[in-house]
């Protein structure tokens, strides 16, 4: 992975030439792609409406534009504090992904982060390559229903995230997606940083059990209950005594 940092009239662009030879401020924007296509999502997995697919086959882009959830995010949309070039939220997701790409972890491969300065604040942009086939957990649970082996893959797949010591700071059931060969890829990375082992394994763990209970609460005739959880679990602690 090639890194180079370009600065721009009002920022800075970091991004891989061996993927994208050539950037600008235009790829942050869908005027600066021939094809756009907005992620929708049954269930709340678009997201917050800040994500495109960009570009054509068979190469596609993801396109995610930072916002703020929650509170912060009705009162100041996608503002944040700048302290330093290597500490926005971009530059940091950008380079978390190539790390756990060299570990041989699935994950999307980033193309380019950009950040525009506003006086003491920045807004932020993420590129990565598109995972062709992904859908979220939160789709397989509603299509039907999978036998106890994906579940402990599932589990297997996390434990090996949490081996690498890879904390996600919101393991949910649309930021576990699953290819069409059954094998768990993980997205979104923003606030996701390496930790020693620790108690945030477990809770990790606590969050997207609580993700997929809440999806189950909202809509009857999910396939995931207290069989499947424990698949994942069984799987994920074999995969823990084999390390």
């Amino acid at each position: 992975m090639t890194e180079t940092v370009e600065r721009t009239r009002s920022g800075a662009i970091l991004y891989d030439r061996s993927i994208i030879n050539q950037i600008s401020d235009a790829h942050f924007g869908p005027s600066g792609w021939p094809h756009v296509e907005a992620v929708g999502g049954d269930l709340g997995s678009g997201g917050r409406g800040n994500t495109l697919f960009v570009g054509n086959v068979p190469r596609q882009f993801v396109l995610r534009h930072y916002r703020r959830g929650g509170l912060p995010g009705k009162l100041i949309r996608d503002l944040y504090v700048y302290t330093g070039e290597d500490d926005t939220r971009a530059f940091r997701e950008w380079r978390m992904l190539a790390k756990m790409a060299g570990f041989g972890l699935r994950v999307p491969r980033p193309a380019a982060a950009r950040i525009t300065r506003h006086g003491p604040l920045y807004r932020a942009d993420i590129i990565t390559v598109r995972i062709p086939g992904v859908q979220p957990l939160s789709a397989i649970i509603a299509s039907g229903s999978r036998p106890v082996d994906f579940w402990a893959d599932v589990g297997a797949s996390i434990f090996r995230f949490h081996d690498a010591g890879v904390f996600h700071a919101d393991m949910n059931a649309y930021n576990v997606q699953v290819d069409d060969r059954d094998r768990i890829w993980m997205l979104d990375f923003d606030k996701g940083r390496l930790r020693p082992p620790g108690a945030w394994q477990q809770q990790t763990l606590d969050r997207l059990h609580r993700s997929l209970r809440k999806i189950c609460a909202l809509r009857p005739g999910m396939h995931f209950g207290g069989r499947e959880w424990n698949a994942l679990l069984e799987g994920y602690f074999n995969a823990s005594r084999s390390a």
